[in-house]
């Protein structure tokens, strides 16, 4: 995997970007209650991301309900849950067919991800993973099965083309994750490629 990708300001800015878009879709949606979103995004000190662009990543876009007062938080590609680190770091870091892969573990090294921290990444990859309603309503449409025990790695594989793609569309499908429980994220599946 291009872990080079990491570093990439313009992939960085495309993250950004789709953000922008699932924002925008949130505040259209609007809240429950029937209220306006306002936007209210609130800071994040991102790790895993170059110093030049981490100010563009330091504020997790978010609304707040002018009537109910709920917050609204958008999905997500640049961050995965709460997790300080960026959601690609994650994913990159955590990827090992059979223990770390040396590039993986040089990058980890580079962010300064300690081993604890990785370790807590990966259980989470292969128990609570595969726990979500997002793997287990898609689990069955990947042919041959995915192995939940070399999760994120054979994950990163079904998504096909370059490796700037393929891991823009594994970002993609993983935002349903990054909303928190109050709001439900709505999964939906598409037919194809």
């Amino acid at each position: 995997m291009c872990h080079a990708l990491l570093y990439d300001p313009k992939f960085l800015a495309l993250l950004l970007r789709i953000d922008h878009e699932l924002a925008a879709q949130t505040r259209v949606d609007g809240c429950h209650c029937g209220g306006a979103l306002h936007r209210a995004d609130y800071p994040r000190k991102p790790r895993g991301c170059p110093v030049e662009v981490r100010p563009d990543h330091s504020a997790r876009l978010s609304f707040c309900c002018s009537v109910c007062r709920r917050r609204a938080t958008s999905m997500s590609v640049r961050f995965l849950g709460r997790r300080v680190y960026l959601g690609l770091a994650v994913v990159l870091v955590s990827v090992r067919p059979a223990g770390p892969t040396p590039a993986a573990a040089r990058l980890g090294m580079a962010l300064g991800v300690a081993r604890r921290t990785l370790a807590r990444w990966r259980d989470w990859w292969h128990e609570q993973f595969p726990q979500t309603a997002l793997w287990r309503a898609a689990c069955a449409r990947f042919m041959p099965p995915v192995a939940e025990v070399l999760l994120p790695g054979e994950l990163i594989e079904r998504f096909a083309g370059p490796a700037h793609e393929a891991l823009m569309r594994l970002l993609v499908w993983l935002s349903p994750l990054t909303v928190g429980r109050g709001r439900p994220a709505q999964i939906t599946l598409h037919e194809g490629r």
